[in-house]
């Protein structure tokens, strides 16, 4: 299911590209305030339903959690409902040596 819902992307082309993209962080959102890339808009997972409405279909959009499940998750969630360009961050948050940002 993975595979036909979304790609891996690796760290350095993540990164070189999540400018054109929608960076999403499916965390809870006391985790992403306590760290997360920097650029990333939150969309809990528990919250996802509600979120969608903001997401555009003409855009990338990067998905990234503290692993992966989630961001497998909330992957096959777009694509059910017509989302096509959708990329999960290899190694996800936990791997990140980017820029970060803290509350």
């Amino acid at each position: 299911m993975r595979k036909r819902s979304a790609k891996w992307i690796e760290q350095k082309e993540f990164a070189e590209t999540m400018r054109t993209a929608q960076v999403v962080d499916v965390r809870e959102k006391n985790v992403f305030d306590a760290g997360h890339i920097m650029g990333a808009r939150n969309f809990p997972y528990s919250m996802i339903k509600t979120s969608l409405a903001s997401l555009r279909k003409d855009k990338p959009v990067y998905l990234y959690d503290q692993k992966k499940l989630l961001s497998i998750r909330v992957a096959n969630r777009l694509r059910k409902e017509g989302y096509h360009d959708i990329y999960i961050l290899k190694g996800g948050y936990e791997d990140w040596n980017g820029k970060i940002k803290k509350k």
